[in-house]
């Protein structure tokens, strides 16, 4: 009889915490567990992914690369942009023949690989990824696929990080392209960043990837309102082209 008028009042008590912080709760239960399931997933990604890439394609040739990558994902869950996205960004990468490309979110090195095989002789690509394990792999990958640390450099740390440091890696070079397929909540403010920066040429092109999701919404409305700063070209499941007008 103790145990149950003890247990009463407190059950009373939980009820009511319950109700009072169910949405917090709920909503920090939410985020935990999409942080753990997106790392779960990247990780799943780079080790199949790398270990897949790596012992089929022909070293050295950065084609072979790109069709094991595609071959890959037919029958597995991928983070690359795929062939249709990928041709897509090769067009854009041809008809600009950017010096400085800035790739926010490395992943296993797809993008990379098709960005550098078309960039122009005095090109460079500054690939930025936040996972170490993801970096590392990329950056294998890049290496396999023929191209040397002279045309390319890993960034392993956040976009914002990035960003700040941009200068130091480009010196008074411009960003001429900018692929942003990182988690597209930070589309905004990493834009807003390379603005007040003045680190974007006055005709940078920006391409976004999922630009179709909620997160990049914020971004496209910041867009959309400045037409005198932005205009916005084509788009291919999600992977949306946006130029600069003004380089602020």
């Amino acid at each position: 009889m103790s145990l149950l008028v003890f247990s009463v009042p407190l059950l009373s008590a939980v009820v009511v915490m319950t109700a009072v912080f169910r949405s917090p709760l709920l909503a920090l239960c939410r985020q935990l567990y999409s942080g753990t399931l997106r790392r779960s997933h990247r990780k799943v990604c780079v080790s199949s992914t790398h270990a897949y890439v790596f012992s089929n394609c022909t070293h050295g040739q950065a084609q072979s690369v790109l069709l094991t990558f595609d071959l890959y994902s037919t029958t597995h869950t991928s983070f690359n942009i795929g062939p249709q996205k990928g041709e897509f960004l090769d067009e854009i990468v041809k008809r600009e023949a950017p010096r400085r490309v800035l790739e926010l979110g490395t992943h296993c090195g797809y993008a990379s690989v098709r960005i550098l095989r078309l960039l122009p002789p005095s090109g460079k690509l500054l690939t930025v990824e936040l996972d170490p394990l993801t970096a590392d792999r990329g950056e294998e990958i890049i290496l396999v696929a023929g191209f040397k640390h002279q045309q390319f450099q890993v960034l392993t740390c956040s976009s914002a990080e990035a960003i700040s440091s941009l200068l130091s890696h480009t010196g008074n070079d411009l960003l001429d392209l900018v692929l942003m397929d990182h988690d597209p909540e930070l589309y905004l403010q990493d834009l807003l960043a390379l603005q007040r920066g003045n680190l974007l040429s006055t005709s940078c092109v920006v391409l976004i990837n999922r630009a179709l999701t909620p997160g990049a919404r914020d971004l496209l409305e910041y867009v959309t309102a400045r037409p005198q700063s932005f205009s916005m070209g084509r788009q291919l499941d999600g992977l949306m082209e946006i130029r600069c007008h003004t380089a602020a």
